[in-house]
């Protein structure tokens, strides 16, 4: 190509941008009076906001042809799908059939039109997992989905332990391994990664899998993934803790001044965390004089009532509190 044509390619690029940029002037200023002129979206049109002239009229409605009063009735005609999301493994991009047997109108199907519509859901869903790979990664989901329903974890939780998972089936590390464990694991690190983390008691409890493959698994899942899974906090354990006993605010901030004073005396490191939280809100709920036992707090924190009694004493000692 040669200089001239060259220049004159650059040439006509900023005529065009010039022109853009007159037009848009144009569009925001009346060409009467040099007003604003301001876009009327119900009557479809652009008028000045000075002297009233009408610059155009017209346009297009871009939003949708229907009107709605409230929420309720906006939700209700809508045609949009929910949003997108790892815990299905087609990410809610596929046709979800209903199991109701009726029409839009409400009324119950024939018994052929039955048989159609039960033939239809089989072969959607055999069309929705096409594969190995798919299927396993449907029954995994359904377990993460389950066991953190269990647990009472939030959605965010369970969204990235689907993440964890599907990394992991990417990457090829489930040979060898059950599903039930990877995705435990994968549970159990996103728990502790989004700062709301629950024991491995409390994960065997409600897994298919035990305590020994789930911490084998989870150790594997860790250290090919690279996860940054920091240290369990005690004090992350407190307000689920207080809050299932029942206890007041008072007691949940005794029980932190509690585990600051281990900290700063060095008790935490080697202890279970799980251990010293349930230990802090017994001898916190004593100093506040709130009525709870340690069998109470072992059930809640799926431990044991010595565990409870050593650590309880560690930390009135390290309150200087006399036991």
């Amino acid at each position: 190509m040669s200089e001239t044509t060259i220049r004159n390619s650059t040439e006509e690029q900023v005529q065009e941008r010039e022109f853009d940029e007159e037009t848009t002037e144009q569009q925001d200023v009346c060409p009467e009076c040099g007003g604003n002129v301001t876009t009327d979206t119900e009557h479809g049109e652009t008028v000045c906001q000075d002297c009233g002239l009408v610059v155009e009229e017209d346009s297009i409605d871009r939003g949708p042809e229907w009107r709605a009063f409230d929420s309720s009735e906006r939700d209700s005609k809508s045609r949009v799908g929910a949003p997108t999301t790892n815990m299905m493994h087609d990410k809610g991009l596929s046709t979800n059939i209903g199991w109701q047997n009726k029409d839009a109108y409400g009324r119950s199907l024939s018994s052929s039109q039955r048989q159609k519509m039960q033939r239809l859901r089989t072969w959607n869903e055999r069309f929705r997992t096409r594969d190995s790979k798919e299927r396993n990664l449907k029954q995994a989901l359904g377990e993460i989905d389950r066991m953190a329903s269990a647990l009472g974890l939030p959605q965010n939780v369970r969204e990235t332990a689907s993440v964890i998972y599907r990394r992991a089936l990417d990457e090829d590390l489930l040979p060898g391994r059950s599903i039930e464990g990877v995705a435990t694991s994968a549970l159990y690190a996103s728990a502790r990664m989004a700062g709301s983390p629950r024991s491995l008691d409390e994960m065997a409890v409600v897994s298919r899998v035990d305590k020994m493959e789930l911490t084998r698994t989870y150790r594997y899942i860790v250290r090919e993934l690279n996860l940054e899974v920091q240290p369990a906090d005690p004090e992350q354990y407190l307000p689920r803790f207080v809050s299932d006993l029942d206890l007041s605010d008072e007691t949940e901030r005794q029980a932190r001044e509690l585990i600051e004073g281990a900290r700063d005396a060095g008790l935490l490191s080697g202890k279970s965390p799980v251990g010293l939280a349930a230990a802090a809100v017994y001898a916190a709920a004593l100093l506040t004089n709130e009525k709870v036992t340690q069998s109470e707090v072992g059930d809640v924190a799926n431990i044991s009532e010595v565990t409870i009694r050593n650590r309880y004493k560690e930390l009135l000692e390290a309150e200087s509190v006399p036991a």
